[in-house]
């Protein structure tokens, strides 16, 4: 019997590019590749990577060439990219990285085996031209739907034909394609929580962003899908899932329904062994009424608002071609906080954007000081080719970006620190997702994963990966909790866990 070819995948960037990679793992083993987690252990290393911005694109060249110093001292024989950068630059990156044996665009992705296969056997498959993928579907969102099915839309299944059933001989462990654009998927990892996919591409035209021009325009997914994943998801024993996308406040547009989130929420809350829904991107100046309370309200579903505002100096929004201002994003926070004192909220921001003036900044650190976000991401403005912005006069000297960068990172460490300081006394609930020998280590319903700081359990005897744990914060560590299980919690947990 030959030898069955082995893949690893090495992936960088968002929680969407976690999901794709689970994507591609999920068809690769469906044809027969085994997956390990060691790029040194397999045939061939696909690194999925992310073309966000700089910093992001120099650690995906970092990791195409980290993997591929491994060819000639042990089993790796090809290094493959994909991902965001891969569609954003294609040819081009394949000429400038010739360490790269391969460069795939999405469009490769439902005939990924094939195409590795093709470069394992020292085939060349020549890098796409990158377009504006914008243009693939119709400008009107009502029309996008049926259009979608010849395009391809990683985290929504295959762009080619797809059966009219579910395989029924997948390995055990592999998600079940349930419909039409369902993706086959694998997990990766054992962790009590994951992503799930709600919709691809956003229509809003920020002058910074360059993603709509390779993520393409916003298609949502349908309710059916995103139940079904979640379900199999909670079969295999996670415990939380949170919902990803360009743009969640936009989904169900094209599905004739702008309140279809609303109603999906309480539907997932509901998924047997699921423990806690989050909902992340959400665009502040499309924050409606009804989806606060929904998010505020709905057991299971955490109050948790994960809201770009980018920046709260008028002049400087409309330049990035956003809305709102210092004033009416505190409103938003104080209806948020009125119904849910609690909740959660984390936000990044972008300084020395072109013709920001000192009077701009101090109107972003007024916002900040009032707005008691839990986390929060502050990044200095570079040019990114192909967005408007990058065609800006009035740009700023890079040390002025550096020291307004260094100022706010500064104030943004300082005021996270205070709001974590707020929550001492505050009970939480706390999903376990690390036991060792350093200790217990979880997040409350106002943490997601790996953006906004940890909980620290003061005890944990008995206690497991995946546990929720009723505790009280009794101190702080920067923006990470210290918190006291409640006493029946332990046991409460101890005795679920059996």
């Amino acid at each position: 019997m030959p030898e069955r070819r082995t893949v690893a995948l090495v992936t960088l960037g968002c929680a969407r590019n976690e999901v794709d990679s689970e994507e591609l793992a999920g068809r690769l083993e469906a044809d027969g590749w085994d997956l390990v987690k060691d790029a040194a252990d397999a045939d061939v290393a696909v690194v999925n990577t992310c073309g966000f911005v700089e910093a992001a694109k120099k650690d995906s060249v970092d990791a195409l060439l980290e993997a591929n110093d491994l060819k000639g001292h042990g089993r790796t024989q090809a290094v493959v990219a994909v991902g965001c950068m891969a569609e954003r630059y294609g040819k081009d990156l394949a000429e400038a990285l010739p360490e790269a044996d391969g460069v795939l665009g999405f469009d490769d992705y439902a005939d990924i085996s094939d195409r590795l296969q093709t470069i394992l056997s020292g085939g060349v498959h020549a890098a796409h031209t990158p377009r504006d993928r914008r243009k693939l579907l119709p400008i009107s969102p009502a029309q996008r739907q049926e259009s979608a099915a010849s395009v391809a839309l990683p985290g929504h299944g295959p762009a080619a034909e797809a059966p009219e059933a579910a395989p029924t001989d997948l390995p055990e462990g592999l998600a079940p394609a349930s419909g039409p654009r369902a993706p086959l998927r694998r997990r990766l990892d054992g962790a009590p929580v994951a992503s799930v996919k709600l919709a691809s591409g956003c229509d809003r035209r920020c002058s910074f962003c360059a993603i709509p021009s390779f993520r393409g325009s916003f298609i949502s997914r349908r309710p059916s899908d995103v139940l079904n994943e979640t379900r199999w998801l909670a079969e295999q024993g996670v415990k939380e899932i949170m919902l990803v996308s360009e743009n969640n406040t936009s989904y169900g547009k094209d599905l004739g329904d702008i309140r279809l989130l609303e109603s999906l929420l309480p539907e997932l809350a509901e998924v047997d062994g699921l423990e806690r829904v989050r909902v992340s991107y959400l665009q502040p100046a499309e924050m409606r009424p009804g989806l606060i309370d929904v998010l505020t309200s709905t057991p299971k579903v955490v109050p948790y608002f994960d809201l770009s505002f980018q920046h709260s100096a008028p002049d400087v929004l409309r330049a990035m071609r956003r809305f709102g201002d210092t004033d009416r994003f505190l409103e938003l926070l104080d209806t948020i906080r009125g119904k849910a004192p609690e909740a959660g909220v984390r936000s990044n921001f972008i300084v020395g954007f072109p013709g920001e003036t000192e009077a701009d900044l101090a109107e972003l650190e007024r916002f900040l000081n009032g707005a008691r976000l839990d986390a929060i991401g502050v990044f200095g403005y570079s040019d990114e080719e192909g967005t408007e912005a990058a065609t800006y006069e009035n740009k700023l000297d890079e040390d002025v970006v550096a020291e307004r960068l260094a100022r706010v990172s500064r104030l943004a460490e300082e005021l996270v620190s205070q709001r974590a300081e707020e929550r001492v006394g505050e009970t939480v609930h706390v999903l376990v997702e690390s036991v060792d020998d350093e200790g217990v280590y979880g997040r409350g319903a106002h943490q997601a994963p790996e953006t906004d700081g940890q909980v620290l359990l003061t005890s944990g005897e008995g206690l497991r990966v995946g546990r929720m744990v009723e505790a009280k914060v009794v101190g702080t560590e920067g923006v990470d909790l210290v918190a006291e299980p409640l006493d029946g919690s332990l046991a409460c947990s101890e005795e679920a866990g059996r």
